[in-house]
């Protein structure tokens, strides 16, 4: 149910937590907790989302920079053969 914990886990963690904090602070503190949760979640998604827009990057860079124009063979050449310098 809750990461393997099951009902009884669940009930005795309640208990101990409404005893420790009493019934007035544990909603505010489970709101806090879940603001927590949620705010952690949007980081992590944001640091991941960063992450793989680096990765890209570096991959296109390296990509880039690994292409180079195809040598012509060396008997051929784009110019005309009568405008060469000799």
């Amino acid at each position: 149910m809750f990461g393997g914990l099951s009902m009884t886990e669940l009930l005795f963690i309640l208990a101990i937590a409404l005893i420790l904090f009493g019934p007035r602070k544990l909603p505010e503190l489970g709101r806090s907790l879940g603001q927590s949760l949620a705010q952690f979640r949007r980081a992590s998604e944001e640091f991941k989302r960063s992450w793989e827009e680096e990765i890209l990057m570096e991959e296109k860079r390296l990509s880039a920079s690994a292409w180079t124009p195809p040598a012509s063979p060396s008997g051929s050449s784009s110019e005309p053969k009568g405008d060469r310098e000799s």
